[in-house]
C-alpha cells in the first residue's frame, strides 16, 4: 500500500480552522476507505465540493456476455481492439466476473472537456503504448510505458497524452488493489526481498490548484454505468492535502526479478494483490541456473484460478507465434503447458527478454462480445504436435 504523502498547504490539525489568505474557509473533505476503518486522506478545497448543478441521464457501459461459462483456451488479438478519439469510449471489455473487469483501450486523444471517477472500483491501467500525465484532485504523475497507474476508487482524474496512439490494458477491482502481504512487514515497508522498492513508486506531484467556477462535467461511473455530473466548481481545486488514498504509479521496467537454480512459479512475479486475484509482472531476466535446468514452465493444471497472459514484448519463452498485445485465457479445470518445441528451446538459454503482464483470477472468467470479436478461434488446438 502506498505510505504517507502530503501536497501542497494543510492546516497543523485536522478538523480545524483553516482560512484563506483574504478569509473564509477551506473546504475540508474526508476521502475514506471501509467506512472510517482503513486507508484515507484528508483534502482541502478552494470551494465546496459539493455543488451539483444538474446530472444528466445515466447510460450504460455493461458488458455485453457472449460466454457466461467458457472451458477453452482462448487468444485474443488486442491490438484488434478498434482506436477511439474518447478516452471512456475506447474502453472495451474483455474478460469479466462479479471481481474484476479486464479491458483494453486504445484513446487517440487526451481527455479535455471532462473528468472520470470510478465510484465502484479500483483501477490498474498499464500503459502498453504512449506516455503523458495522469492528473486528479492529488497533483500529477507522469507515465510512461511499462507503467502501472494504480487508481483507487473515488478518485477524479483526467488521462492527458502527448501522442495519438495509446495501448492500455486495464483492471478494475471491486476490492481495493495491495501489495503483496509477503513483501511487506507490520508497519507496511517493503521488505528486502520484494521485487520493488518504495523509491520504484511514484506519487503525484506538481498540485495545482484551479480555482475557478463554472460548468465542469464529471462522468462517474458505478455498476456499469455513467452518470455525468456537472459541478459548480473545478474538481481540481485543492490547495493541499495528506494522506493514504492517492494514486501512484509503478514502472514494470522497476521490478527486479526474482530467479534460482530450478524454475520459478509464477507468484515470485506478483506485483498486486487482493482476495479475489493477483496482478504479475514477466520481465527481462536470468534462466535458471542448475546445470540440468530446464527453464520453460512444466504442465499446469490451474485447479483454482483461471490464468490470463496479457504479451506486452519480447519472445515469450513457452509460446509460439505470440505478437504484442495478444491476450491468453487458460481457464481452471484444463491443463496447458508449454507450445510444441518450447522445452527444447529453453534448454541451455540464458536468459529471456520477454514483457508480459498476468491475471490471476480465482472465479472464473466471462467472455464479452467484443473479444470474441478479435479471437483466434483455432488457439486451442495449438499444442498439436506438427
Amino acid at each position: 500500500m502506498p505510505h504517507y504523502h502530503t501536497l501542497g498547504q494543510i492546516p497543523p490539525k485536522r478538523h480545524t480552522t483553516f482560512r484563506k489568505p483574504h478569509g473564509g474557509l477551506y473546504a475540508e473533505q474526508l476521502v475514506s476507505t471501509e467506512g472510517f476503518s482503513d486507508l484515507y486522506s484528508l483534502v482541502y478545497h478552494c470551494n465546496p465540493p459539493t455543488q451539483v448543478l444538474k446530472i444528466e441521464p445515466a447510460y450504460s457501459v455493461a458488458p455485453k456476455i457472449a460466454d457466461p461459462d467458457n472451458m477453452q483456451h482462448r487468444l485474443f488479438k488486442g491490438f484488434e481492439v478498434a482506436t477511439a478519439d474518447d478516452y471512456l469510449e475506447s474502453r472495451v471489455p474483455i474478460l469479466v466476473n462479479s471481481d474484476c473487469h479486464i479491458s483494453l483501450a486504445a484513446p487517440r486523444q487526451s481527455m479535455q472537456d471532462y473528468f472520470f471517477k470510478n465510484s465502484g472500483a479500483d483501477e490498474m491501467i498499464f500503459v502498453h503504448k504512449g506516455e503523458g500525465i495522469l492528473k486528479s484532485i492529488y497533483g500529477n504523475i507522469p507515465f510512461t510505458p511499462g507503467d502501472h497507474l494504480v487508481i483507487p476508487r473515488g478518485v477524479i482524474y483526467q488521462l492527458s497524452f502527448s501522442s495519438a496512439d495509446n495501448r492500455l490494458f486495464i483492471v478494475e477491482s471491486p476490492q481495493p488493489l495491495r501489495f503483496p502481504k509477503r513483501y511487506v512487514n507490520k508497519a507496511g515497508q517493503l521488505l528486502e526481498h520484494a521485487p520493488y522498492y518504495e523509491r520504484d513508486i511514484r506519487k503525484p506531484q506538481e498540485l495545482e490548484t484551479h480555482e475557478k467556477k463554472g460548468d465542469f462535467l464529471v462522468k462517474i461511473k458505478r455498476e456499469g454505468r455513467i452518470w455525468p455530473y456537472h459541478y459548480a466548481t473545478h474538481p481540481f481545486d485543492l490547495i493541499g492535502w495528506d494522506g493514504y488514498h492517492y494514486p501512484y504509479a509503478l514502472s514494470i521496467h522497476d521490478f527486479e526479478p526474482i530467479t534460482g537454480r530450478l524454475h520459478q512459479p509464477p507468484p515470485v512475479h506478483q506485483t498486486f494483490e487482493n482476495p479475489a486475484f493477483v496482478i504479475c509482472a514477466f520481465v527481462p531476466r536470468l534462466y535458471d541456473y542448475h546445470p540440468q535446468a530446464i527453464p520453460a514452465p512444466y504442465n499446469h493444471s490451474n485447479v483454482d484460478s483461471d490464468e490470463v497472459l496479457y504479451y506486452v514484448d519480447g519472445d515469450f519463452m513457452s509460446r509460439n507465434n505470440i505478437k504484442q498485445g495478444y491476450i491468453t485465457l487458460h481457464p481452471k479445470g484444463i491443463v496447458h503447458g508449454p507450445h510444441p518445441g518450447a522445452v527444447e528451446r529453453s534448454i541451455g538459454a540464458k536468459e529471456t527478454k520477454e514483457l508480459a503482464v498476468m491475471v490471476d483470477t480465482f472465479r472464473p472468467l466471462m467472455i464479452t462480445e467484443q473479444a470474441f470479436a478479435i479471437e483466434d478461434p483455432d488457439y486451442y488446438r495449438s499444442w498439436m504436435e506438427k
